[in-house]
């Protein structure tokens, strides 16, 4: 049982929403979903997106009914949270460490289709015990580092070595590689974003042929990411896409250029903090209620949403202060003010509650709904 009330009522008014509180325009978020699902489409391959965005088995259902295949997650926990919510193909895209979580994770795999990544042949060993123990039968991709200088093996002929190790073992399953370029997404450049996807598929092609020598077959090259999933979609190599911010963006995303082309899909804002002006003596500068508890400001500072000449500065632990331009009008004491999250994942993860508003932005903004954030706080 959630031990916060949510911070609103299906059907109040925007007004009487209570502050700080994590605000889904939800026009804004199904025209994103519907987008993707649109380009997906038409690239012919599969999409599975990162539920670590959201956290949430509702949303995630959504996703399913346009067309996803699963989704993905980055912890056992947000993988038992989102499989009791009713997620029934879920790929723990990174590695699992430890025996404990690898018997849970095993267990799921008697619930639902369940994989993970590998990147250490002693994981394998542990995860192919634990899936003996349990009866569970466990996807496995190999992770190669593209780029990211994360997790991951060097690209090549050691994933092979890799593969027949996993093939040794009745419970597992060789499903593919990983192959995910987290870095790429946040390259400000179309050109910058280009060049390091282009040297990521060198990787998976020089991985590849060696596997395929070997009698290997990857139904799954895994990866992507919302900055950069056209192309990968458009390689020939990718065949299953892990985008995840793009249901709902954030004002890191907002800083990379955009394809001169014009082919990139135009993603909009559909996460808010909302947020109350709780102090305004100094004409410079007001302050509100959302500090490091109601943001993540590793990507940087939040963005105040449609008001010129405010900026978000100085978070403390439960205050903001907002400087005033002097060409900017200063919010009143007990305005609201909505704001963009420098970086939407981590964000989420601070909030037990989503407040859905319908007709975002006018007269008639209402909450429509409130959902529960599942896998708030799981880590493990």
């Amino acid at each position: 049982m959630m031990s916060v009330l949510p911070p609103a009522e299906i059907g109040a008014p925007f007004s009487e929403i209570d502050t700080p509180a994590l605000v889904i325009d939800l026009d804004a978020m199904e025209r994103n979903m519907a987008l993707m699902a649109e380009r997906v489409k038409a690239l012919g391959i599969r999409i599975r997106p990162h539920a670590k965005t959201h956290k949430s088995a509702i949303i995630a259902a959504k996703q399913v009914a346009l067309g996803a295949v699963g989704v993905c997650c980055q912890k056992v926990a947000e993988a038992e949270a989102l499989a009791a919510g009713g997620v029934r193909d879920i790929l723990i895209s990174n590695e699992v460490v430890g025996a404990r979580k690898l018997r849970r994770l095993a267990a799921l795999g008697r619930q639902i289709r369940i994989g993970v990544c590998v990147d250490e042949f002693a994981q394998i060993a542990a995860l192919a015990e634990a899936a003996r123990e349990t009866g569970a039968r466990i996807d496995v991709l190999v992770e190669i580092d593209v780029g990211g200088r994360r997790c991951g093996v060097a690209p090549g002929p050691e994933a092979t070595r890799f593969a027949a190790e996993i093939a040794r073992y009745d419970h597992l399953r060789f499903g593919g590689l990983q192959a995910y370029h987290g870095s790429a997404q946040h390259l400000r450049t179309p050109a910058e974003r280009l060049a390091a996807i282009e040297a990521a598929q060198r990787a998976v092609t020089d991985t590849l042929g060696p596997l395929e020598a070997a009698g290997f077959t990857c139904d799954t090259i895994g990866g992507a990411g919302t900055g950069t999933f056209l192309i990968e979609g458009a390689s020939g190599v990718w065949n299953e896409l892990q985008a995840g911010s793009y249901i709902f963006m954030d004002a890191d995303y907002a800083k990379n250029v955009s394809d001169e082309g014009g082919n990139a899909p135009r993603f909009e804002h559909a996460l808010f903090v909302l947020a109350t002006v709780m102090s305004a003596t100094s004409e410079a500068q007001v302050v509100v209620d959302a500090g490091h508890k109601a943001l993540s400001n590793d990507s940087g500072f939040p963005s105040v949403w449609l008001r010129p000449g405010l900026a978000y500065h100085r978070p403390s632990d439960e205050h903001g202060v907002i400087t005033v331009a002097a060409d900017a009008v200063k919010p009143a004491w007990g305005e609201k003010l909505l704001l963009v999250p420098g970086h939407c994942d981590p964000t989420v993860n601070l909030y037990d509650w989503y407040v859905g508003v319908r007709d975002f932005g006018t007269p008639r903004a209402r909450v429509e709904t409130v959902w529960p954030v599942d896998a708030r706080g799981a880590t493990s």
